[in-house]
């Protein structure tokens, strides 16, 4: 793998590009806006032709796709048809249940969800669920916020509209009890505490990946929660269920971004713990980690985009290296979470102290 396409190029497929072609890739990146000059080549990318990502993927190695979750589908089914490898950083369980089906005759490695929640996330929890000798329970969270909140939403759309919205009101599958079910968004809330603030952590959709697949039968409890400042799942569960925006999501998405606009000085909490036996003592294993924008390929980013990019980057790197395997589908917790951690692109990830 030497050539790949990056489809996308807003801050975090800028920089995933970026990181790539630190790591000896060569890069094509396509956005549908004209782009300014960069260390790699880029070209238009209108979605409306036929032909499009056939032609965009025909001279490439593998693609990369930042684009909304919705355009997702089309261009895994493009990479399949090219025998190329692919990668996404989507949270939509369709996208991911149809790229599971590809999978099984592609002749790359499909590998979704690829970012923060799902991705690293799920690559932690792994970890901690093999660091117990039983596990009873794995509860994973993480939180991309303003640092100096405002508001009563105490929030800022760093993410993408679109998926933020889509996160807050698509079920949440689940282990309870041994058995894997379905909750809505946005309930199951509880208060934790990393370094001394206070946040809430409520349910919401696609954050745990492949992992109740994996794990069911072996791991009775797990859920995944997204983390917000106090307040903020109130003023939410207002404005899409008694306001009823959850019929109008692409409107809900156009006025929360209005009212809370992107800022640069966020913070993207991860806290993530494992309970079971060690040598028949129940044990707890945690891992807590408060990760700030931070210099990297030449510049400060954001928290939530150097995160995601370096994680994307990262897994994409250990595929060419023979880290990770070469077809079919890849799960984010069977990434090797100390491998990953030693690779040059991840190494932001490597402090975050709290």
């Amino acid at each position: 793998m030497k050539t790949i396409a990056v489809l996308g190029l807003g801050k975090v497929g800028d920089l995933a590009a970026e990181l790539l072609v630190a790591s000896g890739f060569t890069v094509v990146g396509y956005d549908a806006a004209p782009q300014p000059e960069k260390a790699f080549e880029t070209r238009k990318l209108d979605l409306s032709g036929s032909s499009v990502l056939a032609d965009a993927l025909a001279s490439v190695d593998a693609v990369l796709s930042c684009l909304p979750f919705h355009l997702n589908m089309a261009v895994a089914d493009a990479a399949h048809a090219a025998g190329i490898h692919y990668f996404d950083l989507t949270e939509d369980v369709p996208t991911t249940r149809h790229i599971q089906t590809l999978a099984r005759t592609s002749k790359g490695l499909m590998a979704p969800q690829c970012g923060l929640a799902p991705g690293f996330i799920g690559i932690v929890g792994a970890d901690l669920i093999g660091q117990v000798d039983t596990c009873r329970s794995c509860r994973m969270r993480v939180g991309a916020l303003p640092q100096h909140p405002n508001g009563l939403l105490g929030y800022a759309f760093n993410w993408s509209p679109e998926g933020v919205v889509n996160e807050y009101l698509n079920d949440c599958e689940v282990l309870e009890g041994g058995e894997i079910k379905m909750v809505s968004a946005m309930e199951w809330i509880e208060k934790i505490y990393i370094g001394g603030v206070e946040l809430e952590a409520f349910t919401t959709s696609g954050g745990l990946g492949t992992m109740c697949e994996t794990y069911h039968g072996r791991v009775p409890d797990m859920d995944y929660k997204t983390m917000r400042y106090p307040g903020h799942v109130a003023m939410m569960n207002f404005f899409f269920h008694e306001l009823l925006m959850r019929d109008r999501r692409r409107e809900a998405g156009e006025i929360l971004v209005n009212a809370k606009p992107p800022i640069d000085n966020d913070v993207v909490y991860v806290h993530a713990a494992a309970e079971g036996t060690i040598e028949d003592r129940l044990q707890r294993r945690e891992f807590v980690r408060a990760y700030r924008p931070t210099r990297v390929a030449g510049r400060t980013r954001t928290a939530i985009a150097w995160t995601t990019a370096s994680s994307v980057a990262t897994i994409i790197a250990m595929t060419r290296d023979g880290a990770l395997p070469q077809k079919g589908f890849l799960k984010q917790e069977d990434v090797p979470l100390q491998a990953f951690l030693a690779s040059d692109t991840a190494a932001p990830f490597r402090d975050g102290a709290v």
